[in-house]
């Protein structure tokens, strides 16, 4: 994992949970011999994954999460991980968005940190089976007199449904409103995508709406941290040859942007140090 004695804590717990996962497990003095902190700052960022919901703390070190295919963290666990590489992959994604255009957002925390980069643009429907997603654009809007309208400001719809852990609207009602719909892009979040399983969910009834979402879109822009490669869920919705774009970050390995580059016909790598975005 190299030097990481000047590691910001969310970089450090980042790599803590790569580990975790490579390996099926970590031990604390390893930690602290390849991380060059304290036992106590170790146990400290083993509680706060742990609390996450994304490792399991054991005698002496902590392992990965059980059943993590049908495991599915709350909007605040997830807002927590890799904010650095959700907001390089958010400022990077708003660059596909055209003033006056309709634009789908799903649910997740990546399609969040992408909101809060589009409310200034003009005239934008946006449509979103995310509360989140609906209450940045709601927020960003200045009080108006009897009850109007600022001049270019989103227009959103949120499609109604059953609340998810993550603050997703799915189900028959989320479906139905998707169905009747057109997009020009699509910008998707999701749990987890490999080569094998494509685009994965832990929640059946978020793989349905997530279909439909697909469905409904001409365009489809993926946005996904590297720690999203590689992770399997329960119920796939989509085959990697249904994305059109895949927008990620510089922590995404070599041989995972070759499997990619095999399938897609454009991977955008964001936030490399001291590089433009990577498209191949």
């Amino acid at each position: 994992m190299g030097d990481s004695r000047n590691l910001l804590a969310e970089q450090r717990r980042a790599l803590i949970l790569d580990e975790v996962r490579r390996r099926g497990g970590v031990r604390v003095n390893e930690l602290t011999r390849t991380l060059r902190v304290s036992d106590m700052t170790v146990r400290r960022d083993l509680d706060i994954l742990a609390r996450q919901g994304v490792v399991a703390k054991v005698h002496g070190g902590a392992v990965p999460v059980v059943d993590a295919s049908t495991h599915e963290p709350g909007f605040e666990a997830k807002s927590a991980l890799e904010l650095t590489a959700k907001e390089d992959i958010a400022r990077t994604a708003a660059e596909f968005v055209v003033p006056g255009s309709a634009i789908a957002l799903s649910g997740g925390t990546t399609t969040y940190a992408l909101a809060q980069h589009l409310v200034d643009v003009p005239d934008l429907t946006v449509v979103t089976n995310s509360v989140r997603v609906a209450d940045v654009f709601h927020a960003a809007q200045p009080a108006m007199p009897l009850g109007g309208h600022r001049a270019g400001a989103a227009t959103v719809v949120l499609t109604g449904g059953v609340r998810t852990p993550s603050d997703s609207l799915v189900g028959p009602v989320a479906d139905q409103a998707i169905r009747s719909l057109h997009f020009d892009v699509l910008f998707l979040g999701v749990h987890g995508i490999s080569v094998e399983a494509g685009l994965s969910t832990p929640n059946l009834a978020e793989a349905e709406t997530n279909r439909h979402f697909v469905q409904a879109a001409r365009r489809v822009v993926v946005i996904a941290d590297h720690t999203k490669w590689g992770t399997v869920g329960l119920s796939s919705f989509a085959t990697l040859e249904q994305v059109d774009t895949l927008v990620t970050d510089a922590g995404l390995s070599g041989a995972a942007r070759d499997e990619i580059g095999e399938r897609l016909s454009e991977l955008v790598v964001a936030g490399a140090a001291g590089e433009a975005p990577e498209s191949g």
